[in-house]
C-alpha cells in the first residue's frame, strides 16, 4: 500500500495522491491467538495486540463482509511511511487492514467491485477518503460521498481516478517534528464564509485540471482557503517553507495534515525546490499508476 498526501491545497478531504513509498502487510490464519510483528516505521511505538490499527480495520471488514474473524491470525507489518507527517500512514495502515481481510475472505484485489469496498470501508474507518482512496487506487483520487439518511448516518464513498501530468513531480520535505491529525483538524473553523467557499470550490476544479493537463496552472489552482491559514501556528516552519517555495515559482502546499510539505514541482524546478527547503528531509518521488498491490503481482 502505498503512501499519500492529501487536500494539495484546495482539495480539502476531497482530493489525494499516491506517493513511491510502500508499507509491506502480510496476514496468515493459524490455529489460534493473535501475533503481531511491527518493523520499520512506527515499530515499537504501535501496540501489538488487537488493538493495533490493522487488526482494527481487518475486524471492521469481516463485519461489513458479515464474515466471522478467524480464531487466530498472524500478522507481519512494515512499515515505510512517517507517522504523524501528513503522509497518510494511518490510512495506509487501515487500507492495508481491509484489503488483508478482504483477501482472507476470498475476494480478489484486482476486482473493481473489491477496490470499491476496500475504498468505502477504509474510508469509513478513516472518517474522510482522500488518503485511504489514494491508497486504494494509486495516481490521483477525486472523492466524494453520498449521505444514505441522515447527516449522521454512514456514508457510501465513490472516487474518480485521474492520471497526473508526467511533468508532475512531487517532492516532499519531511520535517522532524509530528503533529496529530486531531490537533490539526481542532484548528479550523466549523463553518467559513459563503465567498470563501465558493473561491475554494473554483482553485479545486482548476486543481484537477492542472494536475492532469496544464501544470503550468498549478501555482493558481494550489491556493487553498479552507485550512492552511488556520493551522498556520500549529506548523509556523512549514508554512514558511510553503511561503518561500511558492516565492520561488514552485507551486507549494501542506500534505494533508501537516507538518510535512508538497512541491508539485516540474521537473526544470527542482533545483529550486532543493534550494529553498532546509531542515527536513527531501524526497524527489513518483506518483504510483496503482495502489493495492497483492504479493503475486
Amino acid at each position: 500500500m502505498p503512501a499519500s498526501t492529501a487536500n494539495l491545497g484546495p482539495g480539502f478531504d476531497s482530493i489525494g495522491m499516491a506517493l513511491d513509498v510502500w508499507d509491506d502487510a502480510r496476514a496468515e490464519v493459524t490455529d489460534g491467538g493473535l501475533v503481531v510483528e511491527a518493523r520499520g516505521n512506527g515499530a515499537g511505538e504501535v501496540p501489538l495486540d488487537g488493538s493495533h490499527l490493522v487488526v482494527r480495520s481487518m475486524r471492521a471488514a469481516w463485519e461489513a463482509l458479515d464474515v466471522a474473524p478467524p480464531a487466530g491470525l498472524e500478522l507481519r507489518y512494515t512499515g515505510a511511511v512517517p507517522h504523524s507527517r501528513g503522509m497518510g500512514s494511518s490510512a495506509t495502515a487501515i487500507v492495508a487492514g481491509v484489503a488483508l481481510a478482504t483477501a482472507l475472505a476470498g475476494h480478489e484485489l484486482d476486482d473493481a467491485a473489491t477496490l470499491a469496498f476496500v475504498n468505502d470501508v477504509a474510508s469509513s474507518i478513516e472518517g474522510h477518503p482522500d488518503n485511504a482512496s489514494a491508497s486504494v487506487y494509486g495516481s490521483v483520487t477525486v472523492s466524494w460521498a453520498d449521505v444514505l439518511e441522515g447527516p449522521d448516518a454512514p456514508r457510501d464513498w465513490h472516487t474518480a481516478v485521474l492520471r497526473p501530468h508526467p511533468d508532475v513531480v512531487p517532492v516532499v520535505i519531511v520535517p522532524a517534528q509530528r503533529l496529530s491529525t486531531a490537533t490539526a483538524r481542532a484548528a479550523l473553523p466549523e463553518s467559513v464564509p459563503l465567498a470563501v467557499a465558493a473561491r475554494n470550490s473554483g482553485r479545486a476544479a482548476l486543481l484537477a485540471h492542472a494536475i492532469t493537463t496544464e501544470p503550468s496552472l498549478l501555482m493558481p489552482a494550489t491556493l487553498d482557503a479552507l485550512h492552511q491559514e488556520h493551522r498556520r501556528s500549529a506548523y509556523p516552519d512549514s508554512m514558511a517553507l510553503v511561503d518561500a517555495l511558492r516565492d520561488a515559482g514552485v507551486p507549494a502546499v501542506i500534505s494533508g495534515a501537516g507538518p510535512t510539505v508538497l512541491a508539485l514541482a516540474s521537473r526544470f524546478a527542482l533545483s529550486a525546490v532543493h534550494d529553498v527547503a532546509r531542515g527536513g528531509e527531501v524526497l524527489e518521488l513518483s506518483v504510483p499508476t496503482h495502489g493495492i498491490t497483492p504479493m503475486s503481482r
